[in-house]
């Protein structure tokens, strides 16, 4: 059996798209009197990754870190096979479960039972599969009698759990994960953490974006640091969250 695997060489992502600009205030004044305002079109765009390479193997637990707007959630999701580089190539190898996009797959006015098994079928999941795995879903979730309730009457906590539980109940090889384990309270946060440890027993593959440093060195023997969308540094967990702190220190 093939053993998961992530591989990113010269990886490039550059968002591309076009504004519209008003030829300043005595422009816009000159066209509101022909009866239109004057406005052009520029251009932008936006480097989100620049030349990433990485390597990510069987076992391997790996942390993202860097400031708002470093390019960690755009990694996520080529590593998901959601964006596409621009340039470079991406090789994946297993199935990946992403937890980041919490209201895909949710139907808001259906219940949770349905939702269940509308995103279990969306991870690839069999009717047979979900069936069977619906009680330890629930049980997991805690939600009790608010499985019997649309879904838009869950708090953003809610769905965490509901996500959470139907997500790695499937034995992902690959899990992504953007910030989810610091959301919700403190007793699900440490049910959650213990699930985890259960599935990165297993040898499988976790890749996930956090700014919460204790709970990064719980789970992640590696840590990527981004700066600007490219590698600052890749190496042991401690070190790299020792170089990060240091930067950013007063």
């Amino acid at each position: 059996m093939t053993q998961a695997s992530l591989s990113l060489k010269n990886v490039d992502v550059t968002f591309r798209g076009a504004l519209s600009t008003h030829e300043g205030l005595k422009g816009l004044w000159k066209g509101m009197r022909r009866g239109r305002a004057s406005a052009g079109q520029s251009s932008y765009a936006i480097n989100a990754l620049k030349n990433i390479s990485l390597e990510i193997t069987h076992g391997e637990r790996v942390g993202l870190i860097g400031l708002n707007g470093a390019g960690k959630s755009t990694l996520l999701k080529v590593l998901a096979d959601i964006y596409p580089p621009t340039s470079g190539s991406v090789k994946i190898k297993g199935h990946v479960c992403p937890m980041f996009e919490f209201a895909t797959g949710f139907e808001m006015n259906q219940s949770g039972w349905d939702n269940i098994r509308i995103r279990g079928l969306l991870l690839g999941m069999s009717p047979a599969e979900i069936e069977a795995k619906l009680p330890e879903i629930a049980e997991f979730t805690e939600l009790g009698e608010f499985l019997d309730y649309p879904v838009r009457t869950y708090s953003s906590g809610m769905f965490i759990r509901l996500a959470f539980a139907v997500s790695t109940c499937i034995n992902p090889e690959i899990l992504l994960i953007d910030e989810v384990m610091g959301a919700g309270d403190i007793a699900f946060a440490e049910k959650a953490k213990r699930r985890m440890f259960e599935f990165m027993d297993q040898g499988k593959i976790l890749v996930f974006t956090t700014h919460n440093f204790s709970m990064l060195q719980d789970f992640c023997s590696r840590t990527i640091w981004l700066k600007n969308g490219e590698i600052v540094a890749d190496g042991a967990t401690v070190d790299v969250v020792k170089a990060y702190s240091a930067a950013y220190s007063a």
